[in-house]
């Protein structure tokens, strides 16, 4: 074949595939459990709500965004990032007139023009969390609290959490002033001392290490925070500190977009290498405004699930290429389909009878023996494999082989399925 998926695609297949899916649910469930609610917005907006919410001096507005004309002649861009769809979308829809906070979490496919490189995609996934409508600082450690809580359920151990306060409009301006002060200083090409007068903080987050080098003594902003933005910041700390999450203060953090104020976190992984960043995020209480709309502070974060991926791997080995679909049980059926009419029936029967009792379960299709069918069973990874052939069809039997131990055993047909069930732990049934 001649076709390829384009360079910087972020794709998963079977086996890594399920190592996605189960990033992406440990996040959704632990949001579900801290009662955020789901919600789908556009994959594509107007290209000004970003270059109005992201800030026109982000490196993701000025050199990595997919934007384009419609046949319509409107300016379109592909989201790079979701926090500024999913405020629109509060707006839009006025779930800000409703209760407050406004408590929701999406994920999918973000895009950004970059050199792909391990852990970093063209085209890659977020999972995505807002609160909106609120400045209590409990909060921004609930927010913290959710992502903590779905790592820790991912069995991740190798993670620190980096915390920090990027001030407010009425203390970061000092701060502004003092850095700009500072940097101009410093012996730094042409594009970095434009980025000092257009957002100099920006430039604390160069990962360059003759940069780094340069600005290990600049001022940090926990040094200029006013007395409202400093007490937040330590309600934060305090709040973590109750809620045993461990945290390292890091006053040189800098997210990457321009709308971050106060409450500001990043998650990294020991094991990742330059691409350590597995997910973060904070305050943004001016977005709103930015955007056109009310004052509506907010607070949330967005973590890269190819990241933590990596992360999964990293820590525990590749997944098993032989164990695809997460079976529990599997079905063998023996004989040929095409020349004993119907006689695969029995097997699909009792296949599906578990499936909406809430089994995993699959079986061979077409004619296979029961070597290559056996083979397929412990592919699966199933904990049973259940066998139909001529004999068991005589007797209105089946044969259950629990692939673990090896043990094997007749059951009835009719007590098959509550027979599993049992042993699945999922609902009670008669025994053979």
């Amino acid at each position: 074949m001649s076709f390829q998926a384009p360079k910087g695609v972020s794709e998963y297949v079977p086996p890594r595939s399920a190592l996605f899916e189960e990033a992406s649910e440990a996040f959704a469930e632990s949001a579900r459990r801290a009662c955020y609610a789901p919600v789908e917005t556009a994959v594509f907006e107007d290209t000004s709500l970003f270059v109005r919410g992201v800030g026109e001096s982000s490196d993701v507005v000025r050199k990595e965004m997919y934007s384009f004309e419609s046949r319509g002649g409107d300016q379109l861009t592909l989201r790079p990032e979701f926090t500024a769809g999913v405020v629109r979308a509060v707006l839009q829809y006025n779930l800000h007139r409703g209760p407050l906070p406004v408590k929701v979490f999406t994920s999918g496919p973000a895009f950004r023009y970059e050199r792909p490189q391990s852990g970093r995609y063209r085209q890659f996934y977020q999972f995505d969390l807002e609160a909106i409508g609120t400045e209590d600082p409990a909060v921004d450690a609930e927010t913290i609290a959710v992502a903590y809580d779905a790592y820790k359920s991912l069995r991740l151990t190798q993670f620190t959490l980096l915390l920090n306060s990027l001030g407010d409009k009425n203390c970061r301006p000092v701060y502004r002033a003092a850095l700009q002060d500072f940097l101009r200083k410093l012996d730094l090409d042409e594009e970095t001392r434009q980025r000092i007068e257009i957002n100099p903080l920006r430039v604390l987050d160069d990962k360059r290490p003759e940069v780094r080098q340069q600005t290990a003594n600049a001022p940090t902003i926990v040094d200029y925070l006013c007395g409202d933005c400093k007490a937040h910041h330590d309600t934060v700390r305090a709040l973590l500190t109750s809620l045993d999450i461990p945290f390292v203060d890091a006053p040189r953090l800098v997210r990457g977009l321009d709308y971050y104020m106060r409450t500001t976190y990043e998650f990294d992984h020991a094991l990742l290498g330059a691409q350590s960043g597995i997910g973060g995020g904070g305050r943004y209480d001016g977005l709103s405004e930015d955007i056109g709309g009310p004052s509506l502070p907010g607070v949330g974060f967005a973590v890269g699930l190819d990241r933590i991926v990596l992360a999964i791997e990293a820590e525990r080995g590749e997944p098993n290429a032989h164990v695809t679909a997460g079976c529990q049980v599997f079905g063998v059926p023996l004989g040929d389909p095409v020349l004993a009419d119907g006689v695969h029936t029995d097997m699909l029967t009792l296949i599906t009878a578990l499936r909406r009792a809430g089994v995993r379960a699959d079986m061979t299709f077409g004619s296979r023996g029961l070597k290559g069918a056996m083979k397929a069973a412990d592919r699966s990874g199933a904990r049973f494999a259940v066998i139909i052939g001529a004999e068991e069809r005589k007797a209105a039997t089946v044969a259950i082989k629990d692939l673990k131990d090896g043990d094997q055993q007749n059951v009835a047909a009719t007590a098959a399925t509550s027979w599993l069930l049992a042993k699945l732990e999922l609902a009670p049934g008669p025994q053979a």
